[in-house]
């Protein structure tokens, strides 16, 4: 960790090396343009000095402050502050005046037991407001970007296990749980992407992720700070309203490293057109990383293909695996080689083994996630609790620096989650509820345990059910699998129609179609298949589908379809016909 205890110490060092180089370029919308603005080391440094100074004058030392800002600029002000001042930094995403949105904050104040929120005076009143109705109108709002009298730094005394930051993880919007970094964490998994990605000193880096998910934290914020160079941001919504303002972004400013989860790459073959793609010179980029999501081999190859004009090599597409209890990174491919695949015999990944597939059998393609970057890595029978071998489908574990102590406040579910032991006897695993193999040193990641779905002896992979059903029309948009109970667990399928599609079409046909596709290719019969708005399928700040919120949702009868069909057995599970 080259001497430095703390990520608050190698972030001042940088400040001190190089006061003038550019921390951040932040590019702001403008008349259809974005602009940039220039931050300096010394002037980030200062900026979150004094609100350090501020913050001290307001809490006591470990509080945890809740970071909730809509400006990256603030955000990273605020983030840095909470470290220089010795509290614990919780990142949360604005409010966007969604119910599940302020619920989650609520229940991530709730769950930190935050002694302030660190926000903007433009934010601060409905911040307040989602406090007030969520019933913690107590906790005090504070500031960032309105100053006050002036007050003295008192540097803190912290060392290499002291807690950085709380990472809330993105499942259940109602049960939050914050993964607890240390400064050893941080500088461990830092250290790790380094050495995977060996991105030079005063690269530039950058994105569109949001600070409150740990990708876009760490990966592009942190990470530049860390390394001594530049990170170049854009806002996610900028990227959401026109994907080739990411590629512009990597283009003009010559980004060498920067990523998202596959439905952006995805986003961008479709939505970016010939006379864009002209305009781009992505021959920079040199790891375009490709994680925090299932990763869908047919998206990576549809973007090598689509972006070869403008100069991108096929090589530098790096799928990754990663989590936020450790940290971020645990696996990525090498940059320089282009990504791994398997085609496999779909009949046997439902009996948990990797094989070729059979001739004429049912195949699925599966991407390789690259060898493991930070952590001893095992995959496990989640029964037994034996090592598998090669070939064997089972839980990933994984333990080393970059593995959290824990969760914050829940030491029994941290025992378990972060403490397991193989059955030879090998201790301190953390039980990452994905599901994964390993070939030839490669690991695959093949789904998640929890969302598995059972059906006559056989594990079905819910992604595998949604790409077959957005297969059927060039209608459909996001969707969701997943089971629900009865003497047998059914299969139910939620699938989004596209903005402005759901008029003078057949809602019943398109529906029947989703139901014949999935017995004719999964050999199962569908429960029910609901056709929805967009935006009904719940999603995680990465783009992860939360299908366990799904469920929860159809069971309660709480989501309104534009067209349904549901079997019998099926309905008498929804409320009114129990």
């Amino acid at each position: 960790m080259t001497g430095y205890r703390t990520f608050t110490e190698r972030v001042q060092a940088r400040a001190a090396e190089a006061p003038g180089r550019e921390a951040l370029v932040l590019l702001t919308e403008h008349n259809g343009q974005l602009l940039p603005e220039q931050i300096a080391y010394a002037e980030l440094d200062r900026a979150a000095r004094s609100l350090a100074a501020r913050l001290q004058t307001a809490t006591a030392p470990g509080d945890r402050v809740v970071v909730l800002d809509s400006s990256r600029r603030l955000f990273a002000t605020s983030f840095l502050a909470c470290l220089y001042a010795g509290v614990v930094a919780v990142p949360a995403a604005p409010p966007g005046g969604r119910g599940h949105h302020d619920e989650r904050v609520a229940g991530i104040v709730k769950d930190s037991t935050a002694s302030c929120v660190l926000t903007s005076a433009r934010e601060a009143a409905e911040v307040s407001q989602v406090l007030a109705r969520t019933g913690y109108g107590h906790v005090t709002c504070l500031l960032a970007d309105v100053a006050t009298d002036h007050a003295e730094l008192t540097e803190p005394d912290q060392g290499p296990d002291d807690i950085a930051f709380l990472q809330y993880t993105s499942g259940s919007t109602r049960d939050p749980r914050g993964a607890v970094v240390t400064h050893r964490n941080l500088l461990a998994n830092l250290d790790a992407i380094g050495r995977t990605f060996r991105t030079p000193p005063g690269a530039r880096l950058g994105g569109w992720l949001p600070f409150h998910h740990d990708m876009g934290l760490i990966g592009q914020l942190l990470y530049p700070l860390w390394l001594g160079g530049t990170a170049v941001l854009l806002s996610p919504l900028s990227f959401l309203k026109k994907p080739v303002r990411w590629l512009e972004t990597i283009s003009r400013y010559g980004l060498t490293l920067s990523g998202a989860p596959d439905f952006a790459y995805d986003l961008c073959v479709r939505g970016v057109t010939d006379e864009q793609l002209a305009d781009l010179d992505l021959s920079c980029w040199q790891t375009a990383v490709n994680g925090g999501e299932p990763i869908r081999p047919e998206t990576v190859q549809a973007f090598a293909e689509r972006f070869a004009p403008a100069g991108l090599r096929p090589e530098a597409l790096t799928p990754c695996y990663g989590l936020a209890e450790a940290t971020l990174l645990v696996a990525a491919a090498k940059p320089e080689v282009p990504a791994a695949r398997r085609t496999v015999d779909a009949t046997a990944l439902e009996t948990h083994r990797l094989r070729p597939p059979r001739r004429g059998g049912p195949e699925r393609t599966v991407a390789a996630c690259g060898r493991a970057a930070s952590c001893d890595l095992r995959i496990v029978d989640p029964i037994t609790l034996e090592v598998l071998p090669d070939g064997r489908i089972g839980e990933i574990w994984v333990r080393g620096d970059s593995v959290v102590r824990g969760y914050w406040g829940r030491p029994a579910e941290s025992s378990v989650t972060f403490g397991a032991q193989t059955a030879d006897g090998r201790k301190g695993f953390l039980r990452t509820g994905d599901l994964g193999v390993v070939e030839e040193g490669l690991l695959y990641v093949t789904g998640r345990m929890k969302d598995v779905i059972l059906v006559a002896g056989r594990n079905l992979y819910p992604q595998d059910l949604e790409r077959t059903v957005q297969r059927v029309s060039s209608l459909f948009g996001s969707a969701t699998a997943f089971g629900v109970p009865g003497e047998r667990e059914h299969i139910v399928v939620v699938q989004e129609l596209r903005a402005r599609s759901r008029y003078d079409i057949d809602l019943d046909g398109l529906a029947a179609e989703v139901e014949s596709r999935l017995a004719e290719e999964f050999e199962v019969q569908t429960g029910g298949v609901l056709l929805v708005r967009p935006g009904t399928v719940r999603k995680t700040t990465s783009g992860k589908v939360e299908r366990g919120a799904m469920r929860e949702l159809f069971l309660r009868g709480e989501i309104q379809p534009l067209h349904q069909r549901i079997g019998h057995d099926v309905a008498r599970l929804l409320p009114g016909n129990r």
